[in-house]
């Protein structure tokens, strides 16, 4: 697995990489600059970019626009973002391209090296790893009520392997379903969590983030 780094914090880039290096894993670049990265990425064609929302020069939103730059430069590239606290407008931006291939972790996380390193590979392998903080604060805005009571059984498997960040075909692959029973369950899905076409957020992301957070309560 090939990574590159875009961290301002020189002692947490470095960490993070002595880190990786310590599992074997192949760190191509560590950079922080939101202008390094781009030109890492492309220079390097990781599998996996580690990025801080925060960078030079505002340390505002360069992170996240850079990693978001990133995936239209280079598609299927995984991501896996870390801020500070839940930035939600900076989430909503990051996941608005779909969950595949993403994560968004709070940095306390890097330091419990297992679920730091279980999100890394979940990430690379296609799937979303999704802050339980971020989960959460992200649905603030919904009501208790989840909804996901109101699916069958089968609406439930779509919506687990969507959660996984997997497209309607490989859905489709995965349950031995139709992609045109894939597309009647998502929208039979988006009905009964009340995820209107008009909603600003994503009605996927959204739905998949009501799943990680009724996931997160169970557990």
């Amino acid at each position: 697995m090939r990574i590159v780094i875009a961290e301002d914090d020189p002692l947490l880039r470095e960490g993070v990489a002595l880190l990786l290096r310590a599992e074997s894993l192949d760190v191509v670049a560590t950079t922080d600059h939101p202008d390094a990265f781009l030109a890492a990425v492309a220079a390097h064609r990781p599998d996996v970019a580690i990025v801080d929302v925060r960078m030079p020069p505002t340390h505002t939103d360069e992170g996240i626009t850079a990693a978001v730059e990133a995936r239209r430069l280079q598609p299927g590239l995984a991501v896996l973002v870390l801020s500070a606290y839940v930035e939600e407008t900076f989430a909503t931006e990051l996941l608005a391209g779909g969950t595949a291939r993403i994560g968004y972790l709070l940095k306390e996380r890097v330091g419990r090296v297992d679920q730091f390193l279980d999100a890394l590979h979940r990430v690379a392998a296609g799937g979303t790893a999704i802050d339980p903080e971020v989960v959460a604060q992200l649905l603030t805005r919904t009501r208790t009520d989840s909804g996901l009571e109101r699916l069958t059984a089968r609406e439930h498997d779509v919506l687990a392997v969507m959660a996984e960040g997997l497209g309607n075909t490989a859905i489709s692959e995965r349950l031995f379903i139709s992609e045109s029973a894939v597309h009647k369950h998502i929208r039979s899905i988006f009905a009964k969590l009340d995820l209107a076409p008009a909603d600003r957020a994503d009605r996927r992301v959204t739905a998949v983030l009501r799943y990680l957070e009724e996931t997160r309560r169970r557990g």
